[in-house]
């Protein structure tokens, strides 16, 4: 062994694996481009482009008419409706979900993280079971519903009861291994200084947690919109009452009516483009900013 190889200092393991992966033989790395590029192709991007293909397929007359129909129409606004009441819930349920599991110890805390993740292990149909046999006519609330004329399966809240389940986790999951990672310093010197409690949430925790809680809403939000097997089970699949847009398209297609099946469709993939564009254009606008956020 030469003296100058003596004297060359040892290359750490981590960083000799980044080197062998770089050192990758061209073929190789084009090998796992295309099959990584083949494989979003013909699972993402194949299936999303057919939708607005079959969308327009009959014609812009054709597809406008799908979309304004009446029961179309009430569908999108149900939908909207629907969202527009579980994301707000979930937000300030989430929030306060993670603040005292990242900031206090107490008694169950791991329970109330099981609780939390809850609605990830059980199947939306099941979800939407149970309100049923709470809420139903038959179920254990049934009667009292009835008494006092309440209705919440069939009708908007049993909507937004079996939304908010299946949504619950993003914001709140989105928000604790963040919180958890700033800790408390800054929120316990702040009520030091004479701060109260509601001027530091809105001063300092909201602010260190916000691109948290803003990814947490997206997730929240595409997935209460886009929600099918609980909402299916609730709503009775009532045509221009209880039908959300994925209840509507179901029926559309099962009617043989794929045209506008895909019309209304192309309006919730739509609605997951928009989502995915200002995900992206706020990353590219405050991209810094969120990176620093998100490493913490």
């Amino acid at each position: 062994m030469s003296e100058a190889a003596l004297h060359l200092p040892a290359v750490p393991p981590s960083r000799a694996g980044a080197q062998r992966v770089r050192g990758e033989s061209l073929v190789v790395r084009c090998l796992l481009i295309a099959v990584s590029l083949a494989f979003l192709a013909l699972f993402l991007l194949l299936p999303l482009v057919s939708v607005f293909v079959e969308a327009g397929a009959r014609g812009f007359a054709a597809y406008q008419a799908a979309i304004t129909e009446p029961d179309a129409v009430a569908a999108i606004q149900l939908t909207l409706l629907v969202a527009s009441i579980a994301v707000p819930f979930n937000i300030v349920v989430g929030i306060a979900a993670a603040w005292a599991i990242a900031k206090f110890e107490f008694r169950g805390k791991n329970f109330l993280v099981s609780l939390i993740d809850l609605p990830f292990s059980v199947s939306p149909v099941i979800s939407g079971l149970v309100f049923v046999l709470l809420f139903g006519a038959q179920g254990y609330f049934g009667a009292w519903l009835k008494a006092n004329d309440v209705q919440i399966i069939f009708a908007l809240p049993g909507l937004v009861l079996a939304t908010v389940f299946v949504t619950f986790p993003f914001v709140a999951r989105e928000l604790i291994p963040h919180m958890q990672a700033l800790g408390s310093a800054d929120e316990e010197a702040a009520l030091t200084l004479g701060a109260s409690g509601w001027r530091v949430f809105f001063a300092i925790t909201l602010p260190n947690v916000k691109w948290s809680l803003f990814y947490g809403v997206l997730l929240c939000n595409a997935r209460a919109m886009g929600e099918f097997g609980a909402v299916a089970v609730v709503s009775g699949k009532i045509r221009g009452l209880t039908n959300t847009m994925p209840l509507h398209v179901e029926i559309l297609y099962n009617e043989y009516m794929g045209a506008a099946a895909f019309a209304v469709a192309s309006l919730l993939a739509g609605l997951a483009l928009v989502t995915l564009a200002l995900k992206s254009l706020l990353e590219w606008r405050y991209g810094d900013a969120i990176a620093a956020s998100r490493r913490h």
